[in-house]
């Protein structure tokens, strides 16, 4: 199976995502950890993302879906999870392209719907353990940065969610239910 995780930052899907991982043995296509991955990497695409990282700039749309291609030209396992890619509807239409090419579709959209003021108190809370633990926050885990990240997902990435619908691909999950209840809406969703 092919399928999106969506939802605004601190939903829960890279935490979703690992269980499908273990559970599925499905592949994570995190873009940020795939540029991350590839900054580092030493391969064409590699040094194309180290240049532009480097010099501070945003990847642009066609290094995403280079990196997207290259993991779509290795194992497929139990399939992949999207998570974080699309953002916008150029780049949805441009993975259903490139989902084509390689004889893939996408099976599922699985939206996780949370309410932002718990999203905050989340995501505050995030930091706060972190920093109980010993650990250090993450630089944007606190609530200015949340909101600045939330409005670029309400302008630029919530309407794939009209998208996907319109597509017949999208169902919707409560988002603020415990890890397990989440976990186990989502095997609903992929069993049924």
């Amino acid at each position: 199976m092919n399928i999106i995780l969506l939802g605004p930052p601190g939903a829960g899907k890279g935490t979703q995502a690992g269980f499908l991982v273990e559970g599925r043995d499905m592949i994570q296509l995190s873009t940020g950890d795939m540029l991350r991955a590839a900054k580092t990497s030493g391969t064409e695409m590699g040094k194309i993302v180290a240049e532009v990282m480097d010099k501070g700039e945003l990847v642009t749309d066609e290094i995403v879906i280079g990196l997207i291609r290259e993991k779509l030209e290795g194992d497929k396992k139990g399939g992949f999870i999207f998570d974080g890619f699309p953002r916008t509807l150029a780049q949805a239409d441009a993975l259903e392209e490139l989902l084509k090419e390689f004889g893939e579709k996408l099976d599922v959209v699985i939206e996780m719907q949370v309410n932002d003021d718990v999203l905050v108190d989340r995501i505050v809370g995030r930091a706060a353990e972190a920093v109980a633990a010993g650990g250090t926050a993450r630089a944007d885990d606190n609530e200015e940065s949340l909101k600045i990240r939330l409005m670029e997902y309400y302008k630029k990435t919530s309407p794939l969610i009209g998208y996907y619908h319109a597509k017949g691909n999208l169902k919707s999950i409560d988002g603020l239910g415990t890890i397990d209840e989440v976990k186990g809406a989502i095997a609903r969703i992929l069993d049924a």
